[in-house]
């Protein structure tokens, strides 16, 4: 057989490739609706955004932190799937529990809870998914994940927009429903992806094991770190978009138009996620992932600069997804390769938990200065570290290339 071109194709877009991406299709089209309506649904209980920010925060960090834990246990396991498939449940349960909430701290449990879920299986997802492609193809494979996560982001909110006429803007009804697509996610981690035998590393500790993870991955984790303290959860800007449109437009328009700007921003999100793999497996990664936290600069310096109306409002949605998706497939398909691949549960579990520790300081920071001193003030913040993450991260494209 001439090993030219056929032979990459089959071995990165494999069953156990489309079985993820699949499974982060119907589990993000189950927390995108719960998200998506989050912000009109805290509105209906008189919550500001500092509420929300808080809500965002602490998820991500308690989600973090199940990251990090699950990384290290599972790269001690001779089997990771069951883990992964348990994690999904939960996550689809908790999503679904936002129905039973009457106050903003019962909103606050839920999502901590659906969040937990998220942060068991993250780890174990990418660790699946590393091993089963060639280290040459890992852009490609996460770009595709990511991909597929994003279109369930983009169904999602769409899902939410016409689900909530259709139960009349009953929101116990409406986040029941996530439990069909949050369940299917579970069913396909289960049945369709396939677990490669392997070799589980020793019993060492946890300090031992955050050692073992090579010099220029700690490096990275400094810039991720950096950036991430001022990457704010985008539910911010939906409420962004909401507020600055309704003295204009009013309350119920401008919750349409922000619903269908967060729809823009994951159109461009799953595109660029594809296309950011793509050219991760041709080119240097940190330099690429550079120009994606630059662009996140850019989105906070328009929302600082611009008279915010639908189109400037479209413009920072539209650079909000497309930084995004260059940001999460190049960091993870980075973290992949800079990693040996018996310590990628561990190297998942860390970058996820430096994420999470940065969405938890950047949504509650972002969330409290916007209520406290504005949004110029609050943006500003994040559009300083930004650069500096970008600056950082060229370092160690350098040091990797």
């Amino acid at each position: 057989m001439n090993p030219c071109e056929p032979s990459p194709r089959p071995r990165w877009l494999n069953r156990t490739v489309l079985g993820i991406g699949l499974a982060s299709l119907f589990s993000d089209w189950s927390h995108e609706i719960a998200t998506t309506v989050m912000p009109a649904f805290l509105a209906t209980m008189g919550v500001a955004a500092a509420w929300l920010g808080l809500i965002e925060g602490v998820s991500d960090g308690l989600s973090s932190f199940a990251k990090l834990a699950s990384g290290y246990y599972t790269d001690r396991l001779r089997r990771r799937k069951p883990i992964a498939v348990a994690g999904y449940l939960v996550t689809a349960l908790g999503t679904a529990s936002f129905g039973l909430a009457t106050a903003a701290w019962h909103v606050l449990m839920a999502r901590a809870l659906a969040w937990l879920g998220r942060g068991i299986r993250t780890p174990i997802r990418k660790a699946l998914l590393a091993a089963s492609v060639t280290r040459e193809t890992y852009g490609r494979a996460f770009g595709f994940e990511r991909m597929m996560d994003t279109l369930g982001a983009i169904v999602g909110p769409a899902s939410a927009f016409f689900l909530l006429s259709a139960v009349n803007h009953h929101y116990p009804t409406l986040f029941a429903l996530t439990l069909i697509p949050g369940l299917l996610a579970a069913v396909l981690i289960a049945f369709v992806v396939q677990e490669k035998e392997r070799k589980p590393v020793p019993h060492i500790s946890f300090g031992e094991s955050l050692r073992a993870l090579p010099k220029d991955y700690r490096k990275f984790l400094v810039a991720v770190g950096l950036f991430g303290m001022g990457d704010f959860a985008h539910t911010l800007l939906i409420l962004l978009a909401t507020v600055k449109l309704t003295p204009t437009l009013g309350a119920a328009r401008a919750a349409s138009i922000a619903t269908g700007l967060y729809v823009l921003h994951n159109i461009l999100y799953a595109v660029f996620s594809m296309a950011a793999g793509w050219l991760a497996d041709r080119m240097n990664k940190g330099h690429l992932l550079a120009i994606g936290y630059f662009l996140a600069a850019v989105m906070a310096m328009g929302v600082i600069l611009l008279p915010m109306n639908v189109w400037t409002l479209a413009m920072v949605f539209l650079v909000g997804g497309i930084y995004v998706g260059m940001e999460e497939t190049l960091e993870d398909s980075f973290c992949a390769e800079l990693v040996p691949e018996q310590h990628h549960g561990m190297a998942f579990g860390t970058l996820a938990t430096v994420n999470g520790i940065g969405d938890f300081i950047s949504s509650a920071v972002v969330g409290i200065l916007w209520t406290t001193c504005g949004v110029p003030v609050a943006f500003a913040y994040s559009g300083i570290l930004f650069v500096c993450g970008s600056l950082l991260v060229l370092r160690v494209g350098r040091a990797g290339s």
